[in-house]
């Protein structure tokens, strides 16, 4: 299990990567970012995109998988007070494989909360070519480590 104590500033963790397809990129847009560039793949070519997309709320629903098969599921994860920024640098289109990385910017102990500590991280999400699609900034809460009592 990992601590708030063992996030440290400029480390990299590698979250994995993972294929997008048609068909998920039309489910998700579907139900949650229904634009015709998501869910058409005809309306989608006179487009100014000239394909299919994905949505970037999928692109950032794809980054919390990884996020919390990777991280979070074996940490004292107690939530997130939220994304300071998310952007959306190039479009994600089937067929594209996107990997995951999360760099660690900040660490520091909660003012309010004792057994709290903040990390600040900055994630990147990069297509099969290398290219950047999309950033987020976010703030993790993290538990301390417990002190041993004798």
């Amino acid at each position: 299990m990992r601590y708030f104590e063992d996030f440290k500033e400029g480390e990299i963790i590698e979250l994995g990567s993972r294929t997008v397809t048609q068909e998920e990129i039309i489910e998700f847009a579907t139900e949650f970012d229904p634009q015709p560039f998501h869910i058409d793949p005809e309306k989608a070519k006179s487009s100014m995109f000239g394909s299919l997309i994905a949505s970037g709320w999928h692109t950032g629903s794809m980054f919390m998988r990884m996020f919390a098969e990777k991280v979070l599921n074996d940490t004292i994860s107690l939530g997130s007070p939220g994304l300071d920024e998310i952007r959306w640098l190039k479009p994600v289109r089937p067929g594209d494989t996107i990997s995951v990385r999360y760099v660690v910017v900040e660490t520091r102990p909660s003012n309010s909360r004792p057994n709290v500590g903040i990390v600040r991280s900055r994630s990147e999400v990069y297509n099969q070519h290398g290219e950047l699609v999309c950033t987020i900034s976010a703030a993790n809460l993290f538990g301390r480590r417990p002190v041993e009592q004798n």
